[in-house]
This record gives structure tokens, sequence and C-alpha cells, in this order.
């Protein structure tokens, strides 16, 4: 599609603007446009109302021989909605505004009619000005009459106000921050309850955990029975403390090994084989198993391996 975008055109060599024939058309020709009503008005032939934003299919003319600042004038023409009568009004560039012509009268113009009535008589009074020149004088005088009166009246009111309302800003002002810091003690005192809320609450949690946990060791210990008479401590047997139930608990999951008889199973007795030096003690040591007595050695025979080996077949024999 951008090729069919053309820019640029081609005129040929003889080409002259001047043959070309113009249109002509006439000054006062009519267009169809779409617009809106400017201002409310009501038809004079059936009486309805037409509201303003009402939009219509009018006709646009140039007036002929009204001209306002080199800006021209146009005219529309529109038709009532329930009658159909023709309704024209024109543009005022003046005052910014549209005027009514024929076949509706405009609402709400109150305002637009005291305007016009200042602008005439303030014309009038300027053209009597000019040609006399004691009705200056005398227009001045009732002006300045007139604003001193206005001056007074305004003085009178200012002073009848300040009577009924005697308003101190100051102490408003006062009033506003004492109001603030009352709200700011209030805040801060609020978070300190809740702040104190909060610690009791955190207290007692910790204090019901530390009970159940007493609780709970108070059950798992027994409790001593009070006993009548001082000499029932002898002939009752003695309870163990709670500290040794975790020392039983600890040995039936594992088991005991400070006994001397388990331990006794770790070490291996090495058998010596008799020498001849010690062949005449071998009858001694006969003697001394049998007895259950400990065996002695020599300072020169003996070892450290032998003693831990009488050390065990005494451990044997004292178990058996």
């Amino acid at each position: 599609m951008s090729e069919r975008k053309v820019l640029n055109k081609y005129y040929p060599p003889d080409f002259d603007p001047a043959k070309i024939p113009k249109l002509k058309l006439p000054k006062d020709r009519q267009y169809v446009v779409r617009l809106m009503a400017p201002f409310n008005m009501r038809c004079k032939t059936c009486g309805e109302y037409i509201y303003k934003g009402k939009k219509f299919n009018a006709r646009k003319e140039t007036v002929q021989n009204e001209v306002y600042l080199g800006l021209p004038i146009f005219r529309f023409y529109i038709k009532c909605t329930r009658c159909l009568a023709e309704i024209t009004f024109k543009t005022d560039p003046e005052n910014t505004d549209y005027t009514m012509e024929h076949g509706a009268t405009r609402n709400f113009q109150a305002e637009k009619l005291l305007e016009e009535e200042e602008k005439r008589m303030q014309k009038e009074r300027e053209e009597e000005e000019l040609n006399n020149p004691m009705k200056v004088l005398e227009n001045r005088t009732k002006d300045s009459k007139l604003e001193m009166e206005v001056l007074e009246n305004l003085q009178e009111l200012k002073e009848l106000n300040q009577r009924q309302a005697n308003v101190d800003f100051e102490a408003m002002l006062k009033q506003y921050k004492e109001y603030e810091e009352e709200q700011k003690r209030k805040e801060q005192e609020e978070d300190e309850q809740e702040m104190k809320a909060m610690l009791e609450e955190a207290q007692n949690r910790r204090l019901l955990v530390d009970s159940d946990s007493d609780e709970e060791s108070a059950k798992s210990c027994p409790k001593p029975v009070a006993k009548i008479k001082p000499t029932d401590i002898l002939q009752e047997e003695p309870q163990p403390p709670c500290k040794k139930l975790k020392t039983e608990t600890w040995e039936r999951s594992v088991g005991k090994l400070n006994t001397k008889s388990q331990l006794a199973g770790l070490v291996t007795v090495k058998k010596q084989k008799p020498g001849p030096a010690l062949a005449n003690g071998t009858e001694n040591r006969g003697t001394t198993a049998n007895t259950g007595s400990f065996p002695t050695a020599t300072g020169t025979t003996s070892s450290s391996l032998g003693l831990l080996g009488a050390y065990s077949d005494s451990e044997d024999s004292a178990s058996d």
C-alpha cells in the first residue's frame, strides 16, 4: 500500500496553471454541518423546549456585510424537533457568544440582559460628558459620595462582626496543640500497655512450661512417705534416689562393664612353658593354686605379662 501514497506528482513541461478553469461559487452558499444547540431555547410556534447540547443537522452560511475585526459572522438554520419550524441564530465574536435571530426565544439570559443594560447606560453617560463639562463634575461628585457610603457600610459591617464573634486565633492554635499532645500521650500509653501485656503473657507461658516439667519430674521420682516413728527408717529398706534411675536405664540398654568378672574375660592368659630353672617351683605353684593364694614369682624370671596372667587367674578363681 505504500506505493499508492504519492507525495510528488509529475508536471509536464508545457503545464500552465492559468489554463485551469476556476470554479465560481456563490458567496451565500450554504453547507450542511453537524452542531449542538449553544443555549437553551423555546420554540415560538409550538412552545417546545430545546436544551443546550442537543445535536442538529444545520445549514451554515456566511452573513453578508457583517464583519467584526475582520472575522466573518456565520448564520445557522435548524428545525424544531416537534413542529419542524425553522430557527436561526448567529455567531457573536464580540461577546464570544451566540445571538438569537428568529423562530425561538432564549432562556436564562437575565444576566446577559443586565450586562447589555449597563453597557447602554455607560455609553449614554460618556456621550453626555463629551458635550457638557458640568455634567462631568456632577458625575464625579456622585461617584465620590457613593464610594464614601460604601466604605462606611463596609466598616459598620466589620465592627458588627467583631462585636458578635470575638475569635482568639492564638487560643485556638494552643488548644489544637494541646489536643495533639494528648493524643500522642494516649497512643504512647496504649503502646506501653500492649508491651506489658505481651511480656506478662510470655512470662506466664514460661511458668506453665516450667511447672509442667516439674510435675513430670515429680511424677517420675516417688515422694518419701512420712514416717510415724523415727525408728521406722532402720526397719525399712532404703529407696534409691531419682538420679540412679537414669543409670539403671543406661545399664539396661547398653550394659554394665565396670564389674571385675566382665573385665576379666577381655584378657587371655598366655601359658608359659616351664623352664629348667623353674622345675623346682612347679610343685609350689600347684599347691598355691589348690589353696587359692596368689602366686609369687622371682624378680629375674617374672615379667609384667606373667603378673597380668596371674591376676586374671586369681580373678577367675574368685569369681568361681
